[in-house]
């Protein structure tokens, strides 16, 4: 099997299969560049989270989904960064290891970025929820803030992440062993 075909907010797509370890392949699912699968998963998502004053996502893939919810919804939104640019000043940061990412990375949030997230309800969104550890970074990092989270929501929920009670997902995605 190339690929994994599934209905997402009522569409299809076949999202190729992907080897993340000895033992394990995944369904990669992209949103980059399909800008029908994007705003379909942004409103059905919409409909199923609560009230919220900004949406909050991780650099990078997770970025189109924050941008097109924050387009039909509440208007804000902001980004945890994988590098300090040179205009960010005093951020705070905390560390991640994604199943999709070889290394350990660090997510950071300027501290004019952070500030504006203090008492505003906010929404953490990603493309995947796997093994939680960037929506962990992304809490952390939001709580530090001191923004109020008011729901965590994704497109897919992979593996066991789809029992969690505390997300909000559209469909289960499964994983491969070998």
């Amino acid at each position: 099997m190339n690929s994994y075909r599934m209905t997402i907010a009522g569409l299809e797509r076949d999202l190729p299969i992907c080897s993340v370890s000895d033992t394990l392949d995944i369904a990669a699912f992209v949103m980059f560049g399909d800008i029908e699968i994007t705003e379909a998963v942004s409103a059905a998502l919409l409909k199923k989270c609560p009230e919220h004053d900004i949406v909050v996502t991780a650099e990078a893939k997770g970025i189109p989904l924050c941008y097109e919810m924050a387009r039909q919804g509440c208007r804000d939104y902001e980004i945890a960064r994988k590098s300090i640019k040179t205009y960010d000043r005093d951020p705070i940061s905390f560390e991640v290891k994604s199943i999709t990412t070889n290394a350990v990375q660090r997510l950071y949030l300027a501290k004019e970025r952070a500030e504006r997230l203090k008492g505003k309800r906010v929404l953490i969104v990603d493309d995947v929820i796997s093994t939680g550890a960037s929506l962990y970074v992304l809490e952390e990092l939001v709580k530090q803030a001191g923004g109020i989270i008011v729901g965590k929501a994704a497109v897919l929920a992979e593996g066991d992440a789809a029992q969690r009670n505390d997300i909000i997902y559209l469909e289960q995605l499964p994983l491969f062993p070998k």
